[in-house]
C-alpha cells in the first residue's frame, strides 16, 4: 500500500490536466492556422497529381477522375469559406457520396441527418413515393402535386385526404376548399354549423391514415401480418395485381 505524498498528488494532478488539455477544443487561431496549412497541402497535392497525369498520361478508371473532380469542388468551397466566410450552396460533406447533404432535423439524439428526404402518399394501404431528394425541402409544398398525382394514378377525383400538421398551410387549405377535398386539418377560426360531424369525419380520416401509414414503410420489415390485418393484406395484394396487370381480366 503506497503512501500519497504531496509529490505524487502533484504528479497525478499534472497528468490529469495534460489529458484534459489534449481533449480540449483548439483555439480559433490554432484552428485557422491548421485550416490554412491543410488547404495549402491539398492544393500542392492536386498540382503534383496534375503534373504526373500530364507527363505520363495514365489510363485510370472513371471513379478516379470523378473523385478528383469532387475533391477540387471541396477545395474551392473550403477556400471560399476560409477567405470570405460565406457558406457555399450544395456544400459537399462526403468525398465518396458528393450528393449527400446535411438535413437539420432538430432531434435530441441526432440533430443532423444525412440521406434522402422522401414525400410519400398512400392509397388503400399501398405506399407511393411522390418526391425524393437529397436536398432539404418542405413537404407542405408538395400537397397539391401529391393530390394531382394520386388522381392521375387512380383516374378518380380525390374526396378525402389525411396529412400531418405540416401540410395544413393556408395555401393548402384554400386548395382543398376550392376542389371540395375533406381533410383532417385542425380547424382555424370559429366553429361552423356542422362542427360535430366535421370532427367525427376528421377523426376517421386520421385513424385511417395514422394506423397503417405510420409503420408500413419504415417498421415491421420481415414480420408476418397479424390475424387482424389479413383481410387488409389480401385486399392490398389484389390492388397491387390490378396495378401490375391493368388489362388482365380478373375472376
Amino acid at each position: 500500500m503506497g503512501i500519497k505524498t504531496p509529490r505524487t498528488k502533484y504528479l497525478k494532478w499534472k497528468r490529469r490536466n495534460i489529458s484534459y488539455s489534449k481533449m480540449r477544443r483548439k483555439t480559433k487561431s490554432k484552428r485557422r492556422s491548421l485550416d490554412r496549412s491543410l488547404l495549402l497541402l491539398l492544393d500542392k497535392i492536386d498540382g503534383e497529381l496534375c503534373k504526373l497525369e500530364k507527363q505520363y498520361g495514365p489510363q485510370l478508371p472513371k471513379r478516379y477522375y470523378r473523385r478528383r473532380a469532387t475533391i477540387k469542388k471541396i477545395y474551392a468551397q473550403q477556400y471560399k469559406i476560409f477567405h470570405t466566410g460565406e457558406k457555399p450552396k450544395s456544400r459537399i460533406v462526403s468525398i465518396g457520396k458528393d450528393y449527400l447533404r446535411p438535413t437539420v432535423r432538430g432531434k435530441e439524439i441526432k440533430p443532423v441527418e444525412f440521406g434522402a428526404k422522401v414525400n410519400k402518399y398512400q392509397i388503400d394501404g399501398i405506399n407511393f413515393i411522390e418526391h425524393l431528394n437529397f436536398n432539404a425541402f418542405h413537404e407542405g409544398n408538395r400537397f397539391q402535386d401529391t393530390i394531382f398525382k394520386a388522381q392521375r394514378l387512380t383516374r378518380a377525383k380525390t374526396r378525402l385526404a389525411g396529412a400531418d400538421a405540416i401540410y395544413a398551410t393556408n395555401k393548402n387549405r384554400r386548395f382543398a376548399t376550392k376542389y371540395n377535398i375533406r381533410t383532417d386539418f385542425k380547424r382555424k377560426g370559429r366553429a361552423g354549423k356542422h362542427e360535430k360531424q366535421r370532427k367525427q369525419m376528421a377523426a376517421l380520416i386520421t385513424k385511417e391514415r395514422a394506423a397503417p401509414f405510420g409503420g408500413k414503410l419504415w417498421q415491421g420489415k420481415g414480420t408476418l401480418p397479424s390475424q387482424k390485418d389479413k383481410g387488409q393484406d389480401q385486399r392490398n395484394r389484389n390492388i397491387m395485381d390490378i396495378l401490375r396487370y391493368p388489362y388482365r381480366q380478373r375472376p
